[in-house]
């Protein structure tokens, strides 16, 4: 059985130049500040520092806000810009604004340990979402299954390959448990497949134009022996496909992970052979409704994770209707999808083909 990664924190294994304004709502320590006034939940104010405005955060805060607005939550948003004093700098401001609550999506997984501590000690419930944090004293958390995600956008390409070839890997920044866990997953599948072979790995952080610039300088190095492209998100993914394109080679197959908009298209148009839907702005969204009934002291799970469907042309179709085309109409239900995922457990569902509640 795979650990969760709350399990895995468990064993331990895996601008700041915005000043974050005195919020007028009472805040935590006080025992009257979250009581329901008859009209609907007590509005409570949730602090939120991401690694950086990647295109999968930037889709997830559109769920945020819908969610917030709807639920009497306000959100004081940071980005760190992939530095961690940054960071830690924010969650700082949070804490000395006596938030209700703090989500964090890390820049590292061993890092802002001070600031955790200090959030616990002025009883502020500090999560992690998306990415994971090494510690204990995290209050909750809301984290993609990334191993199961490695393991599944690999056995697309040794599909794809016939398990035999040359791979490169692009990889997430070097640290984080996105990459860690991702590459885990990766690197088991790879272990059963002997005949496909590592030409080379690295990370281009996330960043499509990285990965524009990493894949040129491996089709100079290596040129017809890359048989395929394995990219630890979407971005890096489609980076890739650009520079393959340019370069006239057009049958190396790429896959992803996260099934950002350009992603889903990828699959539809036959640039990737396939993604793993890590739809933000259902999974930011639920990190912040966990937050927020920790804040008024109602019962919750604590340790959610969020497994993604794969994607490919069988259900694309539908995965940009929600991502894409109707994405009025699944932020006008996304309330009522993340309520219902609480309840269930499965907080990836959204009723695509195929899965299941």
């Amino acid at each position: 059985m795979k650990m969760t990664q709350w399990m895995k924190r468990t064993a331990m294994v895996t601008l700041a130049g915005t000043t974050v304004v005195a919020l007028s709502a009472c805040g935590a320590g006080d025992p009257s500040a979250n009581q329901d006034n008859g009209d609907g939940p007590k509005r409570v104010t949730v602090g939120i520092t991401v690694y950086n405005m990647s295109s999968f955060i930037t889709e997830g805060k559109e769920g945020i806000d819908t969610y917030a607005d709807e639920n009497n939550i306000e959100i004081k948003w940071n980005s760190a810009n992939d530095d961690v004093s940054t960071q830690a700098s924010q969650v700082d401001q949070f804490i000395s604004a006596k938030v209700d609550a703090i989500i964090i999506v890390p820049v590292q997984a061993d890092t802002l340990q001070p600031q955790v501590t200090a959030a616990k000690n002025a009883n502020i419930p500090i999560m992690d979402v998306n990415a994971t944090l090494n510690n204990s004293d995290i209050t909750a958390s809301v984290q993609p299954d990334d191993v199961a995600a490695g393991e599944q956008e690999a056995t697309m390409m040794m599909d794809a390959l016939g398990s035999k070839g040359n791979v490169v890997i692009l990889q997430g920044p070097l640290g984080g448990s996105g990459e860690i866990n991702r590459g885990q997953g990766i690197d088991n599948v790879l272990a059963e497949n002997a005949d496909v072979k590592v030409l080379a790995k690295d990370t281009a952080n996330w960043k499509r134009d990285e990965a524009v610039n990493k894949m040129k300088n491996w089709i100079s190095a290596f040129g017809d022996e890359i048989d395929g492209v394995i990219a630890q998100n979407d971005d890096m993914g489609l980076g890739a496909v650009q520079a393959l394109r340019e370069a006239g080679m057009n049958d190396v197959p790429v896959v992803g992970i996260d099934g950002i908009e350009d992603g889903l298209n990828a699959v539809k148009k036959g640039d990737f052979i396939g993604t793993s839907l890590q739809n933000g702005t259902v999974q930011l969204a639920t990190g912040v409704a966990v937050a927020a009934r920790i804040a008024r002291g109602e019962d919750v799970n604590k340790e959610l994770v969020y497994t993604m469907p794969a994607i490919t042309t069988e259900n694309v179709d539908a995965a940009i209707e929600h991502v894409v085309t109707d994405r009025k109409a699944f932020l006008a239900g996304l309330t009522d999808l993340i309520n219902d995922n609480l309840k269930t457990g499965n907080i990836a569902y959204e009723g695509l083909p195929g899965q299941e509640k």
